[in-house]
């Protein structure tokens, strides 16, 4: 499998990203080929979809300012991620854990990172509908068959540093389910399935960095994924009560639906 950095001018809200891809791209070389997986930063998706705010303008609620003392936030930032998360649940130094689109995450999403002092970039809306349009504009363009990932970072439980995961795909099967299948010793899988799409991204993510890499995009080539042209990325996602980390939070959250 090989791995290719996309790296691009500093992009500004508003901005046109399939244009600036594609200019990247043809700078450097490195063109899609039928098979590749395009990975694109989240953050990048949400800028140029004007999706950055300057939350020191925003007024606090109570809540907001006793959230914020308690974690070590802007009241403002922190009224932003309570407008953004469905549920909140509590927190630790500088982050607070909520869910936002059905999936755990710090402060719903908003991040302070690569963006102006004083603003926040929020998650972009519809990212598989954004995948889905950059999977269909690059292919256009370069006559090819791709599949795409819109990325984000994440964590899980006890473990320090951050990962890549997808935060939506197109054009191929984000989780592949090997219940059913036999092990080396003939064992039945019960209830493995792997994430493909995370996998990916993850990879992706050692090229992409967190600082100020500016490289907002990486293709990934040879990695065997089979492209389709209509794949739901739906089955990434699973039921609170199913899932091993969050089953102690269900109650809480069947509560505030």
């Amino acid at each position: 499998m090989q791995l290719f950095s996309i790296k691009t001018p500093i992009i500004q809200a508003n901005d046109n990203l399939v244009e600036i891809l594609i200019v990247s791209m043809n700078k450097t070389k490195i063109k899609p080929k039928n098979g590749d997986i395009l990975v694109v930063s989240s953050k990048v998706v949400a800028l140029t979809q004007g999706r950055i705010v300057n939350y020191k303008t925003i007024k606090p609620s109570e809540k907001a300012k006793i959230l914020a003392k308690k974690y070590s936030l802007h009241p403002g930032f922190v009224e932003l991620v309570l407008k953004e998360a469905d549920v909140v649940y509590g927190g630790v130094y500088r982050a607070i854990l909520t869910m936002k689109n059905k999936i755990f995450v710090t402060n719903a999403g908003v991040d302070l990172s690569n963006a102006p002092e004083g603003f926040a970039i929020l998650w972009p809306k519809n990212p598989t509908l954004v995948a889905k349009k950059l999977k269909k504009e690059i292919e256009d363009r370069f006559k090819v068959k791709i599949g795409v990932i819109i990325s984000d970072s994440h964590c899980i439980p006890l473990r320090a540093g951050t990962f890549g995961f997808a935060l939506a795909t197109a054009g191929f099967k984000a989780v592949i389910d090997e219940r059913g299948k036999k092990d080396l010793f003939g064992k039945e899988m019960r209830i493995t399935r792997r994430a493909l799409a995370d996998d990916l991204t993850s990879a992706a993510q050692v090229l992409m960095g967190e600082t100020d890499w500016r490289v907002p995009a990486v293709l990934i080539r040879d990695s065997g994924v089979e492209i389709k042209d209509f794949v739901l990325d739906s089955e990434t996602l699973m039921p609170p009560d199913e899932c091993l980390y969050s089953s102690i939070y269900v109650e809480k959250v069947k509560k505030q639906k």
